[in-house]
Protein backbone atom coordinates (compact mmCIF):
# COMPACT_ATOMS: atom_id res chain seq x y z
CA UNK A 1 0.00 0.00 0.00
CA UNK A 2 1.18 3.36 -0.89
CA UNK A 3 1.90 6.88 1.29
CA UNK A 4 -0.77 8.57 -0.79
CA UNK A 5 -2.93 5.84 -0.31
CA UNK A 6 -2.44 5.52 3.13
CA UNK A 7 -2.69 9.09 3.81
CA UNK A 8 -6.34 9.39 1.79
CA UNK A 9 -7.30 7.01 4.12
CA UNK A 10 -5.93 8.44 7.56
CA UNK A 11 -7.72 11.73 6.51
CA UNK A 12 -11.38 9.71 6.00
CA UNK A 13 -10.97 7.75 9.21
CA UNK A 14 -9.89 10.46 10.86
CA UNK A 15 -12.73 12.45 9.38
CA UNK A 16 -15.35 10.09 9.99
CA UNK A 17 -14.08 9.26 13.19
CA UNK A 18 -14.12 13.05 15.02
CA UNK A 19 -17.84 13.52 12.80
CA UNK A 20 -18.91 10.25 15.10
CA UNK A 21 -17.10 10.94 18.07
CA UNK A 22 -19.11 14.48 18.30
CA UNK A 23 -22.33 13.16 17.38
CA UNK A 24 -21.85 10.99 20.16
CA UNK A 25 -21.25 13.22 23.22
CA UNK A 26 -23.60 15.61 21.95
CA UNK A 27 -26.48 12.76 22.45
CA UNK A 28 -24.84 11.83 25.65
CA UNK A 29 -24.25 15.64 27.08
CA UNK A 30 -25.02 18.12 24.76
CA UNK A 31 -28.59 19.61 24.87
CA UNK A 32 -31.64 17.41 26.15
CA UNK A 33 -28.39 15.10 27.06
CA UNK A 34 -29.50 11.43 27.02
CA UNK A 35 -32.79 11.85 28.44
CA UNK A 36 -33.53 14.33 25.56
CA UNK A 37 -32.08 11.79 23.30
CA UNK A 38 -34.27 9.13 24.33
CA UNK A 39 -37.30 11.09 23.78
CA UNK A 40 -36.41 12.24 20.22
CA UNK A 41 -35.89 8.15 19.49
CA UNK A 42 -39.42 7.93 21.27
CA UNK A 43 -40.42 10.47 18.67
CA UNK A 44 -39.17 8.61 15.74
CA UNK A 45 -40.79 5.41 16.58
CA UNK A 46 -37.65 3.68 18.30
CA UNK A 47 -38.99 2.12 21.33
CA UNK A 48 -37.89 1.95 24.12
CA UNK A 49 -36.26 5.61 23.30
CA UNK A 50 -33.67 5.52 26.13
CA UNK A 51 -31.82 2.71 24.78
CA UNK A 52 -31.70 3.55 21.31
CA UNK A 53 -30.36 6.88 22.85
CA UNK A 54 -27.46 4.86 24.53
CA UNK A 55 -26.51 2.50 21.73
CA UNK A 56 -26.55 4.62 19.19
CA UNK A 57 -24.27 7.27 21.10
CA UNK A 58 -22.30 4.35 22.53
CA UNK A 59 -21.48 3.11 19.11
CA UNK A 60 -21.31 6.49 17.86
CA UNK A 61 -18.30 7.25 20.28
CA UNK A 62 -16.76 3.34 19.94
CA UNK A 63 -16.70 3.32 16.22
CA UNK A 64 -15.03 7.26 16.13
CA UNK A 65 -12.48 6.13 18.78
CA UNK A 66 -11.37 3.14 16.97
CA UNK A 67 -11.33 5.24 13.51
CA UNK A 68 -8.90 7.77 14.53
CA UNK A 69 -6.48 5.35 15.49
CA UNK A 70 -7.23 2.86 12.79
CA UNK A 71 -7.75 -0.28 15.18
CA UNK A 72 -10.52 -2.80 13.99
CA UNK A 73 -11.23 -0.50 11.48
CA UNK A 74 -13.84 -2.89 9.09
CA UNK A 75 -16.07 -3.56 12.73
CA UNK A 76 -15.81 0.61 13.59
CA UNK A 77 -17.05 0.84 9.46
CA UNK A 78 -19.98 -1.25 10.10
CA UNK A 79 -20.96 0.44 13.13
CA UNK A 80 -21.23 3.79 11.01
CA UNK A 81 -22.92 1.87 8.63
CA UNK A 82 -25.44 0.70 10.99
CA UNK A 83 -26.23 3.99 12.88
CA UNK A 84 -26.20 5.62 9.96
CA UNK A 85 -28.73 3.08 8.17
CA UNK A 86 -30.87 3.52 11.27
CA UNK A 87 -30.89 7.28 10.85
CA UNK A 88 -31.33 7.11 6.92
CA UNK A 89 -34.89 4.82 7.30
CA UNK A 90 -36.07 6.21 10.68
CA UNK A 91 -35.79 10.13 10.32
CA UNK A 92 -34.35 11.77 6.99
CA UNK A 93 -35.92 9.20 4.03
CA UNK A 94 -38.88 10.71 3.97
CA UNK A 95 -37.53 14.30 3.71
CA UNK A 96 -35.75 14.34 0.33
CA UNK A 97 -32.05 13.94 -0.81
CA UNK A 98 -30.69 17.48 0.19
CA UNK A 99 -30.09 18.75 3.92
CA UNK A 100 -31.43 21.77 3.61
CA UNK A 101 -34.71 20.67 3.06
CA UNK A 102 -37.53 20.73 5.99
CA UNK A 103 -36.43 18.44 8.73
CA UNK A 104 -32.75 17.19 6.49
CA UNK A 105 -32.62 14.99 4.09
CA UNK A 106 -30.48 12.14 3.62
CA UNK A 107 -27.57 13.00 1.56
CA UNK A 108 -25.68 13.85 4.53
CA UNK A 109 -26.32 9.99 6.37
CA UNK A 110 -26.01 8.29 2.74
CA UNK A 111 -22.31 9.92 2.33
CA UNK A 112 -21.88 8.29 6.12
CA UNK A 113 -23.21 5.25 5.15
CA UNK A 114 -21.22 4.61 2.14
CA UNK A 115 -17.82 6.18 4.00
CA UNK A 116 -18.59 3.42 6.42
CA UNK A 117 -19.28 0.44 3.68
CA UNK A 118 -15.76 1.96 2.02
CA UNK A 119 -13.77 1.69 4.94
CA UNK A 120 -14.65 -1.83 5.73
CA UNK A 121 -13.51 -2.92 2.83
CA UNK A 122 -10.57 -0.62 2.70
CA UNK A 123 -9.43 -1.39 5.83
CA UNK A 124 -7.03 1.61 7.86
CA UNK A 125 -4.27 1.60 5.64
CA UNK A 126 -0.40 1.95 6.85
CA UNK A 127 -0.91 4.35 9.01
CA UNK A 128 -3.03 2.98 11.68
CA UNK A 129 -3.05 0.22 14.47
CA UNK A 130 -4.71 -2.04 12.46
CA UNK A 131 -1.08 -2.26 10.54
CA UNK A 132 1.40 -2.32 13.07
CA UNK A 133 -0.57 -5.29 14.78
CA UNK A 134 -1.06 -6.85 11.19
CA UNK A 135 -4.93 -6.58 11.36
CA UNK A 136 -7.04 -6.39 8.11
CA UNK A 137 -4.09 -5.77 6.22
CA UNK A 138 -6.20 -5.80 3.97
CA UNK A 139 -9.25 -7.16 5.17
CA UNK A 140 -10.51 -10.24 3.59
CA UNK A 141 -13.59 -11.20 2.10
CA UNK A 142 -14.76 -12.90 4.82
CA UNK A 143 -14.44 -10.20 7.29
CA UNK A 144 -15.66 -7.63 4.97
CA UNK A 145 -18.89 -9.97 4.70
CA UNK A 146 -19.10 -10.56 8.38
CA UNK A 147 -18.84 -6.50 9.03
CA UNK A 148 -21.47 -5.71 6.26
CA UNK A 149 -23.84 -8.23 8.00
CA UNK A 150 -22.89 -6.74 10.97
CA UNK A 151 -23.72 -3.23 9.94
CA UNK A 152 -26.51 -3.87 7.76
CA UNK A 153 -28.34 -6.87 9.11
CA UNK A 154 -27.67 -5.25 12.76
CA UNK A 155 -29.93 -1.81 11.55
CA UNK A 156 -32.49 -4.08 9.72
CA UNK A 157 -33.30 -6.30 12.75
CA UNK A 158 -33.47 -2.84 15.06
CA UNK A 159 -35.83 -1.51 12.54
CA UNK A 160 -37.57 -5.11 12.84
CA UNK A 161 -37.92 -5.38 15.87
CA UNK A 162 -38.31 -1.71 17.32
CA UNK A 163 -39.37 0.63 15.01
CA UNK A 164 -42.97 1.37 15.10
CA UNK A 165 -43.48 4.82 13.37
CA UNK A 166 -46.65 6.84 13.73
CA UNK A 167 -47.19 5.36 17.45
CA UNK A 168 -46.77 7.58 20.05
CA UNK A 169 -45.15 6.40 23.73
CA UNK A 170 -47.59 5.36 26.24
CA UNK A 171 -47.30 8.79 28.24
CA UNK A 172 -47.50 10.90 25.39
CA UNK A 173 -50.80 9.48 24.44
CA UNK A 174 -52.64 9.43 27.45
CA UNK A 175 -54.81 13.07 27.91
CA UNK A 176 -54.02 15.12 30.67
CA UNK A 177 -56.34 14.75 33.73
CA UNK A 178 -58.63 17.54 33.61
CA UNK A 179 -57.44 18.61 36.97
CA UNK A 180 -53.82 18.74 35.81
CA UNK A 181 -55.13 21.54 33.15
CA UNK A 182 -53.79 25.04 34.45
CA UNK A 183 -56.64 27.81 35.30
CA UNK A 184 -56.82 30.93 32.98
CA UNK A 185 -58.38 34.29 33.68
CA UNK A 186 -59.11 36.71 31.35
CA UNK A 187 -56.51 39.65 31.64
CA UNK A 188 -58.23 43.24 32.59
CA UNK A 189 -56.55 46.22 31.75
CA UNK A 190 -57.31 48.53 35.14
CA UNK A 191 -55.45 51.54 34.02
CA UNK A 192 -56.34 53.68 30.79
CA UNK A 193 -53.11 54.03 28.98
CA UNK A 194 -50.70 57.27 29.13
CA UNK A 195 -50.15 59.31 26.22
CA UNK A 196 -46.30 57.85 26.39
CA UNK A 197 -47.92 54.29 25.88
CA UNK A 198 -50.22 55.14 23.39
Amino acid sequence: MTSALSLGLLLLRVAVGVVFIAHGYNHIFGGGRIAGTGRWFDSLGMRPGILHAWTASLTELGAGALLVVGFLTPLAGAGVVGVMLVAWITNHVKNGFFIFRPGEGYEYVMTLTFCGLALVATGGGRWSVDYAAGLFNPPGWIAIVVCYALGIGGAALLLVTCWRPGSRPAAAAKPAPASAAPATQPVTQTTAPTTENA
